[in-house]
C-alpha cells in the first residue's frame, strides 16, 4: 500500500482516464488530474463543491456541482458551463455520477439533509442525456452513491449507503431503468464509491469500517483492504489496470474541511479494471 498524495481536504469521485487519475476535492473546490507519480494539476474550480466526474463523447468532462445541484460541462478551453440543472429532481446535495458510452449521465443525491439531522428519506436517481435533458429513472433509493455500468451497457449497479446493499437495474433502450433487484447485501458494511473489475466483482469503499472490499455478486467478500482512515471512494487504473486507487480521509463534512487528512492511496490487485462502459 502506497500513499501518493496527502494534505487533501476530502477527495472523492476518482476516475482513471488517459494515463492519469482524476478526482474531486470537496473543500478545496477543485478537480485534480494526478499523474502516476502523484504530481497534481488543477483542471477545474467548482465553487459549489465538485463531486462525481465523467466524460461526454469527444472528451468534454462532466462535473457534479453538489450544493447547487447541477452538472457542469468543462469545455475544451477549460471554461465551465451548466450542462443540467437538477433542482427539480434532487431533494438535497448531488453526489456521485456514472456516464455511459453515449454520454448519458446517471446522478445520485443525498435525498435529505444528512449533516443537518433530517430524518432519512429515499432519493431519486437522475438520468441526464448528452444534450442536458434530465429525468428521474429510479426513486426511493436510500442514499444512492457509487455507481457502475457493466461493459455491455445492459446493467447499472449502485450502492445504497443507508440500505447497506448494492442494487442492480436493467438499462432499457431509452436509458430508463427497470427490473430493480438486489445485487449484494453487505451486512455491516456501508457502500460509498465503487468500481467494477474484469471478473465482474465490485470494489466497495466503506468509510465507516475503514476498508475497501472486493464483492462478488450475491455478497461474498473476495478480498478486504484495511485502512487507518475512512475509505470513501475507489477506482481501478494504472498502466495495466491493476492499481486500486482509494480516496481516504478521517471524515467528511466540517471535520474534513478543518483537518485536511485526505489522501490518495494505491494498492496492487490481481484482477484488472473492466473495459470501460463510459466514453
Amino acid at each position: 500500500m502506497l500513499t501518493l498524495v496527502r494534505d487533501l481536504h476530502f477527495p472523492e469521485g476518482p476516475r482513471w482516464r488517459d494515463g492519469a487519475l482524476y478526482f474531486s476535492d470537496f473543500y478545496r473546490h477543485s478537480v485534480f488530474r494526478m499523474a502516476p507519480d502523484g504530481d497534481l494539476q488543477c483542471v477545474a474550480q467548482v465553487a459549489e463543491q465538485p463531486s462525481g466526474l465523467g466524460w461526454l463523447p469527444y472528451g468534454r468532462m462532466l462535473i457534479v456541482s453538489m450544493l447547487n445541484r447541477r452538472v457542469l460541462r468543462r469545455e475544451h478551453d477549460g471554461t465551465l458551463n451548466v450542462h443540467a440543472d437538477l433542482h427539480t429532481h434532487a431533494a438535497w446535495h448531488c453526489n456521485d455520477m456514472v456516464v455511459d458510452r453515449a454520454g448519458r449521465a446517471y446522478v445520485g443525491n443525498f435525498g435529505f439533509d444528512s449533516h443537518g439531522g433530517a430524518a432519512p428519506a429515499g432519493a431519486n436517481l437522475i438520468a441526464v442525456e448528452a444534450t442536458g435533458e434530465a429525468r428521474v429513472v429510479a426513486s426511493d433509493l436510500m442514499f444512492p452513491n457509487g455507481t457502475v455500468i457493466t461493459p455491455d451497457g445492459s446493467t447499472l449497479i449502485i450502492g445504497e449507503t443507508r440500505a447497506k446493499c448494492l442494487t442492480a437495474f436493467s438499462i432499457d433502450a431509452d436509458g430508463g431503468l427497470s427490473e430493480r433487484r438486489e445485487w449484494a447485501a453487505l451486512g455491516a458494511h456501508f457502500p460509498d464509491g465503487i468500481c467494477l473489475d474484469a471478473e465482474g466483482c465490485i470494489w466497495v469503499a466503506d468509510p465507516r469500517n475503514n476498508c475497501v472490499l472486493r464483492i462478488a455478486q450475491g455478497g461474498r467478500i473476495e478480498r478486504k483492504v484495511d485502512l487507518s482512515l475512512g475509505a470513501f471512494a475507489c477506482t481501478l487504473g494504472g498502466a495495466q489496470g491493476r492499481t486500486l486507487y482509494i480516496c481516504a480521509a478521517k471524515g467528511s463534512g466540517e471535520i474534513a474541511r478543518a483537518q485536511r487528512s485526505g489522501c490518495i492511496v494505491a494498492v496492487d490487485v490481481d484482477v484488472p479494471a473492466c473495459s470501460p462502459a463510459s466514453p
